[in-house]
């Protein structure tokens, strides 16, 4: 499973630079205070990238946390073990 997991990182990282590569062209990216030069593949991936870190944050705070929680509301307390004791 680890060497099905690696190939496909080193498939999508051959597709990344791939795909930057063939997609050279100049673009300017204006964020409204500041702008950003770069590559329509370089622009391209990193908005991918950040759509990924965007769905990973909002799937964690409106997922994970609170199925956390209830697990932890509904978790069994353990009971303390009876004092020994000593006649």
């Amino acid at each position: 499973m680890r060497l099905i997991k690696s190939l496909f990182a080193l498939l999508f990282i051959a597709f990344g630079v791939l795909f930057g590569a063939l997609n050279r062209q100049a673009v300017r990216i204006e964020l409204g205070f500041t702008g950003i030069d770069g590559t329509v593949g370089t622009a391209l991936l990193l908005a991918v990238l950040a759509g990924a870190v965007l769905a990973g944050v909002v799937l964690t705070a409106g997922v994970i946390w609170p199925l956390r929680l209830q697990l932890k509301r509904n978790a069994p307390v353990p009971e303390a073990p009876a004092p020994e004791r000593h006649d």
